[in-house]
Order: structure tokens, then C-alpha cells, then sequence
């Protein structure tokens, strides 16, 4: 546990009592805060009585009249498409509003550190996509290095739920647009912005709100060293921003598709291989054509971002590379299912916006498409472009129909739910097919996870895989 430091004897109120709220609880409470507690759902008071703190209804008139801060747990919306009720509250009375990733990085560092060899680091990953496999990767190539490693944030555990890191120890966090919009210290020692598309606009107020969401990741603390996606607008502007000049290898500019040239650190991916280059010249290359955890382009990407942070942080290519061999790719992320007859299966319940979906679908060739649920806004009509290898798409959700009608040029077939999807998909593929979930939408009409939604296609994939295995035994 990270101790929260700086409210030692004063009230901190939390709102949102999930996994980070109540690792904050128990943070502030280690720091000598007096913590307090206000959750809609119907199980605070349950919640708030387990932790032995004060349930308090932070709507109420007076309600923050001695509380110093405000904490609340991401996925609250602080200011579009409008505040919370108690974060308005807590705002007309002056009280500062905060999250866990504020108190983390105000709270890291302790007095044994003055006595560390080497300086525990924290290495920061955000953006649209990717992140999660990037941090993943970062994570098992320096923990394959032998590093003291601990992965935080929106993957693994919270961050106040951490271990203090000890002498030259890392931490890897992945951090949401909802992170860092509102937490009130930013320091990373490095950095990584991994690509920008829309998503989350509701909560941002437009896509220049969500992209100055991700930029506090850099503007605010000032990394030592950025490592920032240039194939869009924004992060070659970020990038400009923060190098002082084409030379500035505090900045490392990485790409998947395209030679990145000039006199400074660039890792970039092309036709499958990786290029590191350094005032002008090439320093290490990577294969990644054969690497099974880091197929497609999108992947090469994460692969660049993650070989730019091993750089940074002292690592050899071929110490990158090897690791990269062994990584066995994330959960519901171009992930693996099995293959049978020739047919692969193939889960990105993570695809939940046109972006990933488009380069989960760019990743595969002869693709029997399970796509639908919860459509988001501007339709899907930017997804077409990446349809070409689609033999069929197999649609779900309650919508089923209305999105099949926009498949303009794609055979669909409306199939309502995953069974039935799975079931046509894998009776109509052929040799060399590839079934691929990248569902292109969120997955609340039907499950309360993108995880459920993947696992309830593995199971599915998992009946298929084991009638073919005794029509083989028979």
C-alpha cells in the first residue's frame, strides 16, 4: 500500500466506492486521514460499515464544511457531460477535487529513498489503444530483465494498492483519459502516448477535450523522456511540442507503417520489423513478423512503444527482442482462442470502438466477423475502408439489425447473440478462415464487461473446439 501523505488529522472524502475507492479509503487511512465515504449504489452503507468509516451523503447542504479534498473514482464524470452532484458540491464550497493517480504521484517517494542506489522509476502509458498491451508487454519485457516490476492503474492492481517500491524498482501504469484528466500530479519519469482516436467524447466535451485530457500526461510533471505515436495529428503535435529541437532525444517518436527519418531517436515498424534509429543511423532491428503475441500492425506499435521504455530504461535489443518471443498477448486482445479444422478463433472483445476494430480487422485475412452491441457515436461508416478481407460479418446485439444495414458492401447476417453468431460463423468457415470477434461497439446492451463478452465467446469457440476434437477421436 502507498500511504497517501499530506492530510495527516484532516477529513478526505471519497466518492465511488469500487476497487479504487476503497484502496483509497485504506491509503488515506495509513497516512493518518480521517477518510469518509458516499457511493450511489445500494451497497455503500455495507461498503463504508466493512471499512469502518463514515458514510456521508456528499449532496447534502454542509456536507464538505471540514473536508479538505474531494476524492472520486474515474469513471464519475467531473465535468461533462455535467458534474457530479457532490463534485459540484464540492466545487462551490473550494474543496479541491482529486483521484487516486493525483494522491499516488503526491505520495510516492519516502524518506528511504535518499539511501536507494538507483531511484525507483514510474513509467506512464496512455492513449486510445493499445495501452493496455503496451503496458503488458513493457511489464513482462523488464520483469524477463529481471527488474523489480509492479503493474498498476487500469490493468493489474490500483495503484495505492501497490507495494512501495524498493531500490531500482518500476512501476508500469496504464492510464485512462478519465485518469488523467483530473489528477492533480502528474510526474512520470517516462511517458508514453500510444495513438489518438475518438472515444469517450460525452465525457470530454469533443475530441480537442479528450485529446488535452491524454496531454496533461505530459504537460503537467515533464517526463524525463516521452515516447510519442506520430501516425496522427495530435502526436506529432505533442510531440513538437515537448522537443526543443529535432535532435531532442528526450522525446522518442515511434510509428507503425512508416520510415521515421531526422536527426533524432525513432523506433518505427514497417512491413513487419522493427528499426531503431539514432542521428540518422540505424542502431538494432526486430523481427516481429513470427512473434504469435504481437500479430498485426497495431501490434507493432505497442511492440515499438514498449521497446522504446526497455531502451530508455538500460535494456540490449536482443535482451527486447527475446522477451518479445515469450509475451503471450492480453485477454480479449487479438487473443488466441484455438483452431480446428484449419479455422482459427480469434477474441478482440476489446475492439470496442471503429478505430480497433479497423486494426484488429487489418490483422487477419479471410475473416468470418462477429461484430455488434452498443453502438457509439458517428456511426461506422469509417470502418468500411478495413473490411476487405471480411468473407461475412455475423452481427450481435440488441441492434443487430440497424447495424448489419450499415455494412454497406459486407454479406451480413443478423444473429442477435453470441451463441448463434459463433455457431453460423463456424459452420459456414472454411480452411485458412479466421472466426474473429473486434465487435466495433461497447458491450453494454448485452454484457456488463467487454471481458464477460469475451469470455462468452471463448466458451462458445470452446464447444466448437471440443465437438471437433471427437468427431477426430471417432
Amino acid at each position: 500500500m502507498i500511504p497517501v501523505s499530506g492530510f495527516t488529522g484532516h477529513r478526505v472524502a471519497v466518492l465511488g466506492l469500487g476497487r479504487s475507492g476503497v484502496a483509497t479509503l485504506r491509503a488515506l487511512r495509513a497516512g493518518g486521514a480521517i477518510p469518509l465515504a458516499w457511493d450511489d449504489g445500494p451497497k455503500a452503507a455495507e461498503t463504508a460499515e466493512a471499512e469502518g468509516v463514515e458514510l456521508r451523503d456528499l449532496t447534502r447542504p454542509g456536507a464538505f464544511e471540514d473536508v479538505a479534498c474531494l476524492v472520486t473514482s474515474p469513471g464519475i464524470a467531473h465535468l461533462y457531460p455535467r458534474p457530479h452532484p457532490a463534485i459540484a458540491a464540492a466545487l462551490e464550497a473550494g474543496v479541491p477535487v482529486d483521484n487516486d493517480i493525483g494522491l499516488f504521484f503526491r505520495s510516492l517517494g519516502g524518506q528511504d529513498w535518499g539511501s536507494f542506489e538507483r531511484p525507483p522509476r514510474v513509467v506512464a502509458v496512455t492513449g486510445s489503444n493499445g495501452k493496455s498491451t503496451t503496458s503488458a508487454l513493457i511489464a513482462h519485457v523488464l520483469t524477463e530483465a529481471g527488474k523489480d516490476l509492479q503493474l498498476a492503474g487500469n490493468i493489474g492492481r490500483g495503484v495505492l494498492d501497490i507495494d512501495p517500491p524498493g531500490d531500482g524498482g518500476i512501476v508500469v501504469l496504464e492510464l485512462s483519459s478519465y485518469q488523467t484528466d483530473l489528477a492533480r500530479a502528474l510526474t512520470p519519469d517516462v511517458a508514453v502516448f500510444t495513438n489518438l482516436s475518438p472515444d469517450h467524447l460525452d465525457r470530454h466535451g469533443g475530441l480537442g477535450g479528450y485529446f488535452a485530457a491524454k496531454r496533461r500526461l505530459f504537460a503537467e510533471g515533464g517526463p524525463d523522456r516521452c515516447i510519442i505515436g506520430v501516425d496522427e495529428n495530435e502526436g506529432l503535435f505533442l510531440a513538437g511540442q515537448l522537443s526543443e529541437g529535432p535532435a531532442d532525444d528526450r522525446v522518442i517518436r515511434i510509428s507503425s507503417g512508416r520510415k521515421l527519418g531526422g536527426p533524432g531517436w525513432a523506433v518505427f515498424a514497417r512491413k513487419g520489423f522493427l528499426s531503431e534509429y539514432r542521428k540518422g543511423r540505424q542502431i538494432a532491428s526486430v523481427d516481429l513478423r513470427e512473434i504469435p503475441g504481437l500479430p498485426g500492425a497495431h501490434n507493432h506499435q505497442n511492440a515499438c512503444a514498449a521497446f522504446a521504455v526497455a531502451r530508455t530504461l538500460g535494456l540490449g535489443p536482443r535482451q527486447i527482442e527475446d522477451a518479445f518471443h515469450s509475451f503471450q498477448g492480453l485477454p480479449h486482445r487479438s487473443q488466441l482462442i484455438g483452431e480446428a479444422g484449419g479455422v482459427r478463433f480469434v477474441n478482440d472483445s476489446k475492439a470496442t470502438n471503429i478505430d480497433s476494430a479497423k486494426q484488429a480487422l487489418r490483422a487477419f485475412r479471410k475473416i468470418r466477423w462477429i461484430c455488434g452491441g452498443l453502438q457509439k457515436e458517428g456511426g461506422i461508416d469509417p470502418l468500411l475502408e478495413a473490411t476487405g478481407e471480411v468473407i461475412k460479418a455475423y452481427v450481435i446485439g440488441r441492434e443487430a439489425g440497424n447495424f448489419a444495414m450499415q455494412l454497406k458492401g459486407t454479406e451480413a447476417e443478423v444473429c442477435g447473440d453470441m451463441a448463434t453468431a459463433v455457431a453460423r460463423a463456424a459452420a459456414e468457415a472454411e480452411p485458412g478462415d479466421t472466426v474473429l470477434l473486434a465487435p466495433a461497439t461497447a458491450s453494454f446492451d448485452q454484457y456488463d464487461s467487454f471481458e464477460r463478452r469475451g469470455e462468452h465467446f471463448a466458451t462458445e469457440v470452446e464447444k466448437i473446439l471440443v465437438a471437433g476434437s471427437a468427431d477426430q477421436d471417432s
